[in-house]
């Protein structure tokens, strides 16, 4: 069928090539590129044998001459940008050069800025569709697999959909006293910043960890819940029709939260340079060092995800109440990929929506978020290839649960 160009070497690409080679009739080849080629090489090696041709390069992807120049080589049919969000514009740049179709699984942040948003990725639209290619922003989990999800919701049970709160649990549990399931960099920056959700047309913004609910989640049990600013709230805000509110709730133990203030209070998870010993260095990239590597997470990781959303709008003029959510256990993913969930979780969407572009299914040029296509064989494809979702029609509301104190102070 194709070839595809995976950019990055971290745990989401690790599992998103098992699955493509999985998947070997949509990934005929595959190439492997990342700054430490070393990283491409053992995963190569993990997986050669298949009927997948796998290769592997080197690249630096903040640089757009090394990124066409690998594309020029490799002739992909879609680059997988499973690298860092700072290299999206770069690895977006090199495939405008090059008219090849452009994924990726996280939007564009600026690496002095704490801010993501759509804005630069959305201003290459007009390019996209002059080159006739297609760029599929935001095709992990969340933002993903709950992009789909609101998309299918409005196709198959709803008129319109007024309410939507995306529920994100983690109920791993890896035994450290603290440490991040992903790029700590990334998370930390999230955590820390202000919350913010849309109600009727406007951004209501709160303070880090300021709205905390207890909600019971399927096979996890009660977690403590609190709202974030998510980046799926401004694709969504911008594409569902009739949308009244969204928002986005993540779970977090008392012990990450203790220890993130702690960090917080002493400057650690500050992206301001600082001088030390002649060198200027940023807090929080050193923190990222000294943190254990999620990657190394796996094989110590027991208990489950549970992600999903709760619609609530109308169908023939009633009032309508719907969730789906997937569940996914850690030892599991990591008995199958050597990855635990929340790499899992990511990755596999990550294949599914390149291998949607390359069949055809997704390809239309321009730049486009995942609820902006058909949902069905997206949704299809997660049951098939280990995220199967479940449907509840009589969910517990977010606004039915009583409102708790405030228990987080993590202010800037």
């Amino acid at each position: 069928m194709g070839k595809a160009l995976i950019i990055g070497a971290g745990g989401v690409a690790s599992v998103a090539v098992h699955k493509c080679v999985q998947n070997s009739e949509v990934f005929e080849e595959i190439c492997i590129a990342s700054r430490t080629k070393s990283k491409c090489d053992d995963l190569k090696a993990k997986l050669d044998g298949g009927k997948t041709k796998i290769t592997t390069a080197q690249v630096d992807a903040d640089n757009v001459d090394e990124l066409i120049a690998l594309i020029n080589e490799v002739k992909p049919d879609i680059v997988m940008n499973l690298a860092l969000p700072y290299q999206d514009l770069t690895i977006m740049d090199a495939c405008l050069a090059t008219k090849t179709n452009y994924m990726d699984t996280a939007n564009y942040e600026p690496e002095d800025t704490a801010k993501f948003e759509y804005k630069w990725q959305w201003d290459y639209k007009e390019r996209f569709e002059k080159a006739g290619i297609t760029a599929l922003l935001g095709s992990g989990f969340d933002p993903g697999v709950t992009g789909v999800f609101s998309a299918y919701a409005l196709k198959h049970y709803f008129d319109e959909i007024e309410y939507i709160d995306i529920l994100d649990c983690n109920g791993g549990d890896h035994g450290y006293p603290f440490a991040t399931n992903f790029n700590p960099e990334i998370n930390i920056r999230e955590v820390s910043a202000n919350g913010r959700y849309w109600e009727k047309g406007e951004w209501i913004e709160t303070q880090p960890m300021e709205i905390k609910r207890v909600y019971d989640f399927k096979e996890v049990g009660e977690k403590d819940m609190y709202l974030l600013y998510h980046e799926e709230l401004e694709s969504l805000a911008k594409n569902m029709p009739g949308l009244k509110r969204i928002r986005f709730f993540m779970t977090f133990g008392q012990s990450y939260l203790t220890h993130l203030k702690a960090l917080e209070n002493v400057g650690m998870t500050s992206i301001e340079p600082i001088e030390y010993e002649g060198k200027q260095i940023i807090p929080l990239q050193f923190l990222k060092a000294v943190l254990p590597d999620p990657a190394s997470l796996g094989p110590r990781t027991v208990g489950k995800t549970n992600i999903g959303c709760i619609f609530k709008g109308k169908k023939d003029g009633q009032d309508k109440t719907y969730y789906v959510y997937n569940i996914c256990d850690h030892q599991e993913c990591f008995k199958e990929v050597g990855s635990q969930a929340i790499s899992y979780t990511t990755g596999v969407p990550a294949m599914i929506g390149a291998a949607m572009v390359m069949t055809g299914k997704w390809n239309k040029p321009g730049v486009y978020n995942v609820e902006e296509f058909n949902p069905d064989p997206f949704m299809e494809e997660l049951n098939k290839w280990g995220l199967p979702w479940v449907e509840d029609f009589n969910p517990v509301l977010v606004d039915e649960l009583p409102e708790e104190a405030k228990e987080s102070e993590l202010v800037r």
